[in-house]
């Protein structure tokens, strides 16, 4: 016979995901939850647990539990995923604009950023991605130019990567990456959708061919509340 809890928990869930409780409603408080469900509050707090531990609710000290979104999308950090395969992984409903491509000389910062000398060039690339028609994506990268002496418009739409792997001919190796939380710039109000986020999560990597050779810079602005950004660790000892 499955335990009481269980059983509170599948209940709670239906409701979930049928809407009885729609994300960012509160649930019903735990001593309500006593009376619905004939039951001790220990016993529904073991269910509010579950329910939490499974990304259903976030729990508010002084407040209660609130129903959380569970559509957000898992970003792998430690593979090298394009936009592209992502968005066919997960079969979204994408667009990608191209708001600036522009071959510049490059300044102190990029040289700095891409390890290039003072002489060379690079490819400047801001795009915004769009999922189910909102604004949730402003990616800034840099290319070498050395490396990647051509970029047309319609690549930048596409997929770069299947670009530089497929016709281009190198292969991408890895990178490194750092994950922050910023107050969004002014550049990010204008491309994403923002009201009611005061805050976006940036990645930056530098990406890095198969031969260690440094040739992208990408700073990735997103907006909170539709990413979760996954990795995989293993214990080595």
């Amino acid at each position: 016979m499955q335990k009481k809890y269980l059983t509170i928990y599948h209940d709670l869930v239906k409701n979930i995901q049928t809407n009885v409780w729609p994300t960012a409603s509160m649930l019903p408080s735990e001593k309500e939850l006593t009376i619905t469900y004939d039951t001790s509050r220990e016993t529904i707090r073991k269910a509010l647990n579950l329910l939490a531990q499974n990304g259903y609710i976030q729990k508010i000290r002084g407040k209660g539990s609130i129903v959380i979104d569970r559509k957000k999308l898992s970003f792998p950090v430690s593979g090298i995923t394009s936009f592209k395969e992502l968005a066919n992984n997960l079969q979204l409903d994408t667009k990608t604009s191209v708001v600036n491509l522009e071959y510049i000389t490059a300044t102190d910062q990029v040289r700095s950023l891409l390890e290039v000398e003072e002489q060379e060039d690079a490819w400047k690339v801001c795009r915004v991605r769009t999922i189910d028609g909102v604004r949730v994506i402003l990616d800034k990268d840099y290319f070498v130019g050395e490396i990647v002496p051509k970029l047309p418009a319609n690549i930048c739409e596409e997929s770069i990567y299947e670009y530089i792997e497929g016709e281009i001919g190198l292969t991408i190796g890895f990178a490194q990456k750092e994950i922050i939380v910023e107050e969004p710039t002014e550049e990010d109000k204008v491309f994403l959708d923002l009201e009611g986020f005061s805050n976006v999560v940036v990645i930056k990597s530098l990406i890095y061919l198969e031969d260690a050779r440094l040739f992208q810079y990408t700073e990735s602005r997103h907006r909170p509340d539709r990413f979760r950004f996954v990795d995989f660790a293993r214990r080595i000892k």
